[in-house]
């Protein structure tokens, strides 16, 4: 048998011709020279829906960016030209000369006294108002010091005094000036510290104490003969360093042996 033939299949419709404005170099064209026209044909154009958003997006981008530029410079510079015979002239107002400040009159300079009297320095001190002190803070400055040497001034000399008052330091004829002015003239001699004798302690005698006739007795007959030697108890023996004490040496005695064995004192 044969095989059954395959079943009617329309062939597809044909598609309309394409315009010249929907040709792809057209729609790309436009949307470069005038965006609004090219987004338009882009949706008449045959293209994919993405082609057509992207389109879209570019060209709606590429308008916004022509409209937020700057002008072109030959466009201001035209324009202000044309604006230029139509501009009204104001009057420049004079400007008002402004004062000059007159010159302040420069501070005097301090002259160099150190090595002078204070004769050849009151002037100038009494002009400008200074003072005068010693050079030595325990000595006062008499009435007449007319002779007096300057030790130290302030400011140094050659420097303006602006708003410095002048101040000099100054020493008796045949004195000599300090170091710095806050030394002292006549320093206080130290007074000499009492030395108290350091008391001398003087050792106590050791009492020693006798041995009554009875006990002499009853040592000299417990010990057969020890000899005038008496101790009271062990601790005097050994305090004496004569410890043990052997029956028939001096010092022993029947009270120091306890145990009888003729050795008295042994521990």
């Amino acid at each position: 048998m044969y095989p059954p033939p395959p079943p009617f299949q329309h062939a597809p419709a044909s598609l309309p011709a394409r315009r010249w404005w929907q040709h792809p170099a057209v729609v790309v064209c436009l949307l470069v020279l005038f965006p609004p026209a090219g987004i338009a044909l882009t949706w008449t154009s045959r293209w994919s829906r993405n082609k057509k958003v992207v389109a879209t997006v570019l060209g709606a981008l590429w308008l916004l960016l022509l409209l937020l530029s700057d002008p072109p410079e030959e466009g201001k510079g035209d324009a202000k030209g044309a604006a230029e015979p139509t501009a009204t002239a104001t009057a420049t107002p004079t400007p008002t000369p402004t004062p000059t400040p007159s010159k302040a009159p420069e501070a005097p300079a301090m002259p160099s006294f150190v090595g002078g009297t204070y004769a050849d320095s009151e002037r100038f001190l009494t002009a400008n108002l200074g003072r005068s002190y010693a050079a030595y803070k325990d000595v006062e400055l008499p009435a007449d010091r007319a002779a007096w040497t300057v030790c130290f001034q302030r400011p140094v000399g050659g420097a303006p005094l602006s708003s410095a008052v002048p101040v000099v330091y100054l020493t008796a004829p045949g004195v000599p000036c300090p170091k710095s002015p806050d030394e002292v003239l006549r320093k206080p001699t130290p007074k000499p510290e009492p030395t108290t004798p350091k008391p001398t302690r003087t050792p106590e005698p050791v009492p020693t104490q006798e041995p009554t006739p009875a006990e002499d007795a009853g040592d000299d007959a417990s010990s057969g003969g020890g000899g005038s030697v008496y101790y009271r108890n062990c601790t005097a023996v050994r305090a004496a360093g004569a410890a043990p004490i052997h029956a028939g040496e001096p010092g022993y005695g029947s009270h120091l042996d306890r145990d009888g064995d003729g050795v008295a004192c042994e521990r």
